[in-house]
């Protein structure tokens, strides 16, 4: 476990099993969101994004967090690519729209886990329900099966409930 890709739906709690995974191994974290954001909440311009996310994946040690901007798909498939060890968070779509719902209720208080500085929680909240409804279309049996293709020579762990999710360090991390 060198390069290590998190990936999954909004709110599945990749920024959470990311900042535990980074402690348990000493690897580095760049959450997406953090580097696609400016404090202010403003997304970075699309050339600076790709230049620093190319940059990330030659290093020779990386948790990469999120998928990045929604067109870039080019970006992601490097991402999977490049990495040794594939995790993808795929909690069922209740869950998840219960986990966008509690972030923001809970967002009112408290930033949200990795939630990028300056963001509005309404506004992401409310992206993030737009991008769930687009998310089978990205997030189904056909991307699995690639999946499982491309991880013929990686570690491929699908993360399928909350309690796999809680313990997944506990469980893989020496």
């Amino acid at each position: 476990m060198k390069k290590i890709a998190v990936f999954g739906k909004p709110a599945n709690g990749k920024s959470t099993l990311s900042k535990k995974l980074a402690l348990a191994t000493g690897i580095k974290l760049y959450a997406l969101d953090s580097i696609l954001y400016k404090p202010n909440g403003e997304q970075v311009d699309r050339k600076s994004y790709e230049e620093l996310h190319e940059s990330i994946l030659s290093y020779e040690e990386w948790i990469i967090e999120g998928f990045g901007p929604m067109d870039s798909v080019e970006s992601f498939n490097k991402r999977l690519e490049e990495a040794d060890t594939l995790i993808y968070v795929e909690l069922p779509y209740f869950v998840t729209y219960w986990l966008v719902t509690k972030r923001f209720l809970k967002g009112l208080f408290i930033k949200p886990e990795g939630w990028p500085e300056g963001s509005s929680v309404l506004k992401g909240t409310l992206e993030s329900y737009k991008v769930l409804k687009l998310c089978p279309k990205f997030w189904n049996d056909r991307f699995m099966q690639r999946l499982e293709k491309l991880s013929a020579d990686k570690s491929l762990h699908v993360i399928r409930t909350v309690s796999e999710l809680n313990s997944f360090v506990e469980r893989h991390v020496q």
